[in-house]
């Protein structure tokens, strides 16, 4: 999970603007922490730092013992002085793996690293991971869709058998999964208004069980209805990618949350929100972005006398005839920080993120940007 820290590390502190600054210790920090199930690297380094996006800076591997850049439950971490410098360590408990000091078989490797706590909570974004979730305008057109069901109903369901138009059979695939093309993501940002790309809403899983024009599949799993129309992609077979380590973009970064799964009002922690933001403008997974409250217009109807002398406004004929409406005035407030996202996947023009800490209330078109 950590496998990358090192390296990562001699990264950031090329990058101008992430180690200018000292790394904050949190002042309620302990001395040690004994690592259990369900924690995540994160959280761990909240407890010592009050910017836990920052841990890599500070790390120490042990080369004492086997896979130092993983941590496993029972593990102690530590927060040391080095020097004058702050310093977390990691020394294997009790409740740690036995025998992690011998040389493992690639086999029991790859078991041990499955146990290793992830860096923020994968379960959260899983099912993001491997799923087309960007669509250029048209090219959901070409994939193949669904033709009829087997009792001809308009809508189906799990367990429903569908027939499917347009599947190569040569590719031997037998496991797709069914999208619909969402709303539009427009930019605000940059070239506000322009269209982004659109959401691929997954809406289900089918599995292939007679080849044909048509052919036949028979739906495993279902978000909601399924309808004649929708549309099939394969199942990616890749191997999921769970390796996050928080870094600061090498670009300066700005742009808005544009979407929000499940269409809510009001956005909170490990929800998983869509940027206005790409590869295309140097964001990479893993990079970690500053979440700011757009600053409000608000009227500003109050009238000032700054020379001091007698307005007209305070004669005995305004009293009589009324005072005059004021003129209104719009101000825009500041932004105000409300938060940190961490990218998980990107696309050119657009980006998926993780809200990992949420210190005000978050909205859709709030912006985003370097911390």
């Amino acid at each position: 999970m950590l496998n990358k820290i090192l390296l990562l590390s001699l990264l950031f502190l090329s990058v101008p603007g992430f180690a200018q600054d000292d790394v904050k210790i949190n002042p309620d920090h302990p001395d040690s922490y004994v690592v259990v199930e369900g924690d995540t690297l994160w959280a761990i380094a909240g407890r010592f730092l009050t910017e836990p996006w920052r841990w890599s800076e500070i790390w120490e591997t042990n080369p004492q013992i086997a896979d130092p850049h993983l941590i496993y439950p029972g593990d102690v971490i530590s927060l040391v002085y080095e020097g004058g410098q702050p310093r977390l360590t990691v020394s294997r408990g009790a409740g740690g793996v036995a025998g992690r000091l011998v040389k493992l078989s690639p086999e029991i490797r790859s078991h041990e690293r499955s146990k290793a706590i992830p860096a923020i909570p994968i379960e959260a974004i899983r099912h993001f991971l491997n799923r087309p979730l960007v669509l250029e305008e048209s090219e959901i057109d070409a994939w193949p869709y669904v033709l009829s069901n087997l009792d001809q109903h308009l809508i189906s369901g799990a367990r429903n058998k569908i027939y499917i138009r347009g599947l190569d059979a040569s590719n031997g695939v037998k496991n797709y999964s069914i999208y619909r093309k969402g709303e539009p993501y427009i930019a605000q940002s940059h070239d506000s208004g322009t269209t982004l790309g659109y959401e691929a809403i997954h809406i289900g899983d089918a599995v292939i069980v007679e080849s044909g024009e048509p052919a036949t599949a028979m739906i495993t799993t279902s978000n909601r209805e399924i309808m004649i129309g929708d549309r099939l992609a394969p199942v990616s077979d890749e191997e999921i990618d769970t390796d996050y380590i928080p870094s600061v973009p090498g670009s300066n970064v700005q742009g808005n949350i544009i979407a929000v799964l499940d269409g809510v009002s009001q956005i909170s922690q490990y929800q998983v929100v869509i940027l206005d933001v790409g590869t295309q403008d140097g964001l990479q997974r893993g990079n970690v972005l500053g979440i700011y409250q757009s600053g409000k217009v608000v009227e500003d109807d109050t009238i000032t006398n700054k020379s001091g002398r007698k307005n007209i406004n305070d004669t005995a004929l305004v009293e009589y005839l009324g005072r005059p409406k004021p003129k209104v005035r719009n101000v825009q407030l500041p932004e105000e920080y409300a938060g940190v996202v961490m990218i998980f996947r990107t696309f050119d023009r657009v980006s998926y993120g993780l809200i990992m800490e949420a210190t005000a209330s978050i909205h859709l078109h709030d912006a985003v940007s370097n911390l």
